[in-house]
């Protein structure tokens, strides 16, 4: 099941939403635990049960880690516990990986390939393992105490909202409020409005882009180099409203029922440079692999700068891969965090030095031509892509543009960039900041949000798929 589709928007949430405020305070995170039960096994009825007993696992292992006294033995079994989080993430999401990395030397070496059965990827599996991660690790560490009943630690790992595609939520930082959340209209009215601004993100900007997207470049053999451009362009605003959209509906629903969702975006695309960048896109994971396994690896504080690269690139080797079972994704992360090496060298204060308009469109550009390899599915496809893109090639056809991915086109590119122009940061503040207002504009934001959820459902297909692009990670 989709955020954005008419059995959620129309069915589901409103149901949830009612049993919700209509159960007793004590018993609503039985209510939210059973609707995202029901959520997950909607898309993966296989592997929910698999999900279940992971959860039951781990709730016990930290439970009976926290009780004992001895360092060596807590130590077991936070290993115990991590292995078998990273283990069956391994398993299902980077073993038909490594049998097809095998099979293909062997076809090298002539030898008969290896037999195998595709193995199925959970949905949402690399959001729970991180999470479930963060909660072993927390309480190891004492940054929070565990979570007092079961139902409590479920509710933290497979909240609805959440849980297919983040943000990744620190246990620490959400812990409090898995028991003693304090639900208010306000807070039900920003979350109303937030999940409808990214609903909209998703269905009037991602979606229409989308389909000039794919459809050029599901066939690019003859595409121009002014085409490409204009795709590739319009590929980084899709893939930036079709995930900050969804996790604005993941904010916006946690707030409706009492929940602070940490952000995940903030103008990712004005960004000066590509460490900026990475503080400004996707959030909650660049602060997950920087507490979780940057850190861990002595960061910064290891004795030596090139050291520190050294550990930044384990980290982003990680990234990439993380994101996808596929070299492409593995060099992805690479690029990344070889530019991010390159800011701490000189480049940051070169970009600094040339200014903001140049440094931005730079930015900009590194990160457009990085989204080569995350959308193209083999190394071949992305280095045709990057051979258009530089005129490498005798393509000469100009492939026209729908008229509305066009005009879309303009208004993803006005708000990318919203933020730069003098009045964009105050607006964004008071659509976003849960600011005190007056009854008059409480009455004429909760207008605009029900026209902006109006408009969305209007351009939702009844049968249709609108698969966020993060869903598969």
């Amino acid at each position: 099941m989709e955020f954005s589709s008419i059995l959620f928007v129309v069915y589901f949430l409103p149901l949830f939403l009612l049993t919700y405020y209509l159960t007793p305070k004590k018993f609503r995170n039985h209510t939210f635990l059973f609707w995202s039960i029901l959520f997950y096994s909607w898309g993966g009825p296989v592997f929910i049960g698999l999900m279940l007993l992971l959860c039951l696992a781990n709730y016990f292992i930290v439970q009976k880690m926290v009780g004992m006294s001895k360092a060596s033995s807590r130590k077991k079994l936070l290993w115990l516990a991590l292995s078998l989080n990273v283990g069956t993430l391994i398993y299902f999401k980077y073993a038909n990986f490594l049998v097809e990395n095998i099979q293909s030397i062997q076809s090298t070496l002539g030898m008969a390939p290896s037999t195998w059965q595709n193995v199925i990827l959970p949905i949402g599996i690399s959001f729970f393992t991180f999470q479930s991660i963060t909660y072993i690790v927390d309480v190891y560490k004492e940054k929070h105490a565990p979570a007092k009943k079961p139902i409590d630690y479920f509710l933290y790992i497979l909240s609805f909202p959440q849980m297919i595609a983040g943000p990744i939520v620190q246990y620490n930082l959400i812990a409090d409020e898995l028991t003693n959340r304090k639900e208010s209209t306000d807070d039900f009215l920003d979350g109303f409005l937030r999940f409808a601004i990214g609903l909209g993100k998703k269905v009037l900007i991602a979606n229409i882009l989308a389909e000039d997207v794919d459809l050029i470049l599901g066939d690019y053999a003859d595409t121009s180099t002014t085409t490409m451009w204009f795709v590739m362009v319009a590929y980084s605003f899709q893939i930036y409203f079709d995930f900050s959209g969804y996790s604005d509906m993941a904010v916006g629903l946690g707030k409706m029922v009492g929940f602070h969702f940490p952000e995940n975006f903030n103008n990712p695309y004005t960004s000066k440079n590509i460490s900026e960048f990475w503080r400004k896109w996707h959030i909650t994971l660049g602060s997950w692999m920087k507490n979780y396994i940057y850190i861990p690896l002595g960061g910064n504080r290891v004795g030596s700068k090139y050291r520190s690269y050294i550990n930044l690139s384990i980290v982003f080797f990680i990234s990439g891969l993380w994101h996808g079972a596929s070299w492409n994704f593995v060099l992805w992360g690479i690029f990344h965090g070889a530019f991010l090496i390159l800011d701490r060298l000189f480049l940051v204060n070169v970009l600094k030095k040339l200014g903001q308009p140049f440094s931005i469109l730079f930015t900009f550009l590194v990160v457009t031509l990085a989204w080569v390899l995350f959308r193209m599915e083999t190394l071949p496809e992305a280095l045709d892509v990057y051979k258009i893109l530089f005129g490498f090639t005798e393509n000469i056809q100009n492939i026209p543009f729908s008229n509305s991915a066009i005009t879309i086109f303009g208004i993803a590119l006005f708000f990318a960039g919203f933020t730069l122009l003098p009045f964009g940061k105050r607006i964004q503040d008071y659509f976003f900041g849960g600011n005190t207002r007056t009854l008059g504009a409480t009455l004429a934001l909760a207008t605009l949000t029900v026209l902006l959820l109006l408009l969305s459902i209007a351009f939702l297909s009844p049968g249709g798929i609108n698969p966020f692009i993060y869903t598969r990670f």
